[in-house]
């Protein structure tokens, strides 16, 4: 019979299309993973993989189990969340992806008294910022901000954050204060894209105006560009979860604080079939109730 274990670790094989990668993925010992992979090619009387020095290469029967394999832990991830949404208690693995700005930022101060409610739950974090069409089979909940790609995934806005226009004391003493949006574009700047983009700003009597940005100092996340603002660099924008405390302790300054900077929605994406998952729920709800305007 195949034991549910090592079709895990079969799946994950496969993903990582090598033993050692795999090891590293599950955090096992390879030659535990090795042991499964030999098991599993016994249950089933048939070489699953093809090993090279290089990679592994599944043989026709291993893509067919492959298929099947994962269908097989999908179905049992459905009724294993069933079941918990059933009892009502979070409790097992949850795993959620988020962009490593919006970790560093709101996710990881409430993860403590999130995980002190719910002992019985176990969070594994890590970080992406890809666009996601389809959730990885290691994924329960993945975090992402900004436009959305269509998809059958479950989409539940969490929050919406606005981008507010920062630089620190220090350069403003040096290159000067701007005070309308038109100024703004003498300035160094820090910027997420090595490209030109637009920033977006609007005040409540007037239109949106918008001002063509080309790239200065580039990082690829929000929390480096906080760093980088507060030691000088230039004039950036953060989302105010990001802004909030430097500008409060006077290590950031906002710029053209009579104008709306440009919103941005943050959202929960899960499959529609993990909704009634006790510890997805848990999870959504807590960082809702967490991004709440005080």
């Amino acid at each position: 019979m195949l034991d549910i274990a090592d079709l895990r670790v079969f799946v994950r094989i496969t993903d990582a299309a090598s033993i050692s990668g795999a090891a590293r993925a599950l955090g096992m010992p390879k030659s535990s993973v090795s042991r499964s992979l030999t098991r599993i090619e016994g249950s089933v009387g048939a070489t699953l993989v093809e090993r090279s020095t290089r990679r592994l290469r599944l043989t026709d029967a291993g893509l067919l189990l492959q298929r099947h394999a994962r269908r097989i832990l999908e179905e049992v991830g459905e009724a294993e969340d069933a079941i918990a949404g059933f009892v009502g208690v979070p409790r097992g693995t949850l795993r959620v992806s988020a962009p490593p700005s919006f970790a560093a930022g709101p996710l990881a101060p409430m993860l403590p008294a999130f995980v002190a409610r719910y002992p019985e739950l176990r969070v594994v974090l890590s970080f992406d910022n890809q666009p996601i069409v389809v959730l990885p089979d290691d994924v329960d909940v993945a975090i992402r901000a900004g436009a959305l790609p269509d998809s059958d995934l479950v989409a539940r806005r969490l929050a919406r954050t606005e981008l507010w226009t920062c630089a620190s004391p220090a350069y403003l003493s040096a290159f000067g204060t701007p005070t309308t949006v038109e100024e703004l574009s003498g300035h160094q700047r820090v910027t997420l894209f090595d490209r030109r983009t637009t920033w977006r700003f609007r005040t409540p009597a007037g239109p949106t105006q918008e001002l063509a940005v080309d790239p200065g100092l580039v990082v690829p996340e929000h929390a480096i560009a906080r760093t980088v603002l507060i030691g000088g660099a230039g004039i950036g924008q953060l989302p105010v979860y990001h802004a909030r405390d430097a500008i409060a302790d006077g290590t950031l300054v906002r710029l053209l604080p009579d104008h709306e900077g440009e919103r941005v929605d943050v959202h929960a994406l899960y499959p529609r079939q993990r909704s009634l998952s006790a510890k997805v729920r848990a999870f959504v709800d807590a960082l809702t109730a967490h991004l709440a305007p005080s």
